[in-house]
């Protein structure tokens, strides 16, 4: 891929207050799409707060394009249901990875983004240079739906064959 400006690995973390979409519960996964690409994690069966712990990596060669959150509710006998959607922009984390951050102490905040009407952030996102890597902490409140976070972290992938930032 020649357009290629390094990988972005999403650490899915947890869902919070999730919708029930069952009887009692919902059995949620997450997708994630970034133009073409389309990655997903594992059902945690029977769990309106569930513990996803997994991280999916996207190749970005454009760093304008959204990123999309999806929760879904996986049924065995219909079409799962929706349980949210989310969106959010690497920009400010793309800008903050260009400043070429090493050297500082461990805990640094780099940048905040605020949430506001354009971001489906549920409160303001850090971007902090941790363990001598940058990453972003997000919480994103789904929309389309009655209740429902998810929270995750970003963080950058350089690819020596890539064009880099």
């Amino acid at each position: 891929m020649e357009n290629l400006m390094g990988l972005l690995r999403i650490h899915i973390q947890r869902g919070v207050n999730l919708a029930v979409r069952d009887m009692r519960s919902s059995d949620p996964y997450v997708v994630i799409k970034m133009g073409k690409q389309k990655l997903k994690t594992r059902v945690v069966k029977r769990n309106v707060n569930p513990e996803w712990d997994e991280r999916l990596t996207l190749s970005v060669a454009d760093a304008n394009l959204p990123i999309m959150v999806c929760v879904y509710d996986k049924d065995t006998f219909s079409f799962d249901d929706k349980m949210g959607d989310a969106e959010f922009e690497i920009g400010s984390f793309i800008k903050a990875l260009k400043m070429r951050s090493q050297g500082l102490t461990d805990g640094t905040i780099i940048d905040r983004v605020k949430p506001n009407k354009e971001n489906c952030l549920a409160e303001e996102s850090c971007i902090i240079w941790s363990n001598g890597k940058l990453v972003q902490n997000i919480v994103l409140r789904l929309r389309n739906v009655e209740c429902g976070e998810v929270e995750l972290q970003l963080q950058w992938i350089d690819v020596p064959s890539s064009r880099g930032l």
